[in-house]
């Protein structure tokens, strides 16, 4: 699996994972995941007084935490360090690419703003689906919702936005997206070619398995994550896009914490 600097030749193209490497790379991640929705939170949630969605989102952020460790352990056994002169060009922490020449291009920054546009669509769209959704039974778990924390109980507990920030931390830069776009997606091209960012957005919605009946929802929204990375080979564009989701959840749980959502 070790694999030098030299490996990172052809624009920072890293050596290749087999189908079998890719599945196991994501179940190390998928697996415990799993683990702390199916089991460990509906054991907990029976014996803690704490609230069931601060409970589920404190695991998730466990969860996450542990795909940062995995990352980093993987990561140093491939290149041998975590020096970052090393590292930015193997998770393709930098400026965006030319699709066509592989070049550097400081004003390929301005392609952002029409995939944030369509983002933004596709996001709507799986709002407008949502009610179908629930409809047919297909909802996330009870006690999980984020709209849930939208109480009275909650102001005042400052407490609240230091996790926020630390989940926004590793659910959009250091732990999914590092993972996700920066450790396996630039992995993937050998086995899926052109459609490596399909692949890795299927694998990312297959991973959130505490919204398994919303699946499609999900693909269609983190579908542009992955285009994006892969397309300019750069992981800001994902981390940006997938970001925009956490900054409105932000700007609740201040608003919460703070009284302004009820004044």
């Amino acid at each position: 699996m070790r694999a030098g600097t030299a490996d990172l030749a052809d624009q920072g193209r890293p050596r290749q994972l087999s189908l079998r490497g890719i599945l196991l790379v994501w179940l190390a991640v998928a697996v415990p995941m799993a683990i702390l929705v199916w089991g460990v939170w509906p054991a907990l949630r029976t014996v803690t007084p704490m609230n069931p969605g601060m409970l589920f989102w404190l695991l998730m952020i466990c969860g996450m935490a542990w795909e940062l460790v995995l990352s980093l352990i993987l990561l140093h056994r491939e290149l041998g360090t975590l020096r970052w002169s090393v590292l930015a060009p193997r998770i393709w922490a930098g400026q965006p690419r030319d699709p066509r020449t592989g070049t550097p291009r400081p004003r390929l920054w301005w392609r952002l703003i029409p995939i944030i546009v369509v983002f933004a669509a596709l996001t709507s769209a799986s709002q407008l689906l949502t009610p179908l959704m629930e409809a047919a039974g297909l909802t996330e778990l009870a006690g999980t919702d984020v709209s849930e924390f939208v109480d009275p109980a909650f102001t005042g507990q400052w407490w609240i936005v230091a996790v926020a920030l630390v989940s926004f931390v590793l659910n959009y830069a250091l732990g999914e997206e590092l993972f996700f776009r920066g450790v396996l997606l630039p992995r993937m091209q050998g086995v899926f070619g052109r459609w490596d960012w399909l692949a890795n957005a299927v694998l990312f919605t297959l991973y959130h398995t505490q919204k398994m009946w919303t699946l499609p929802l999900v693909l269609l929204t983190v579908a542009p994550f992955s285009w994006a990375a892969r397309r300019y080979r750069t992981i800001w564009f994902a981390v940006i896009l997938h970001a925009i989701e956490g900054l409105v959840v932000l700007v609740v749980v201040v608003g919460v914490v703070s009284g302004l959502a009820f004044s």
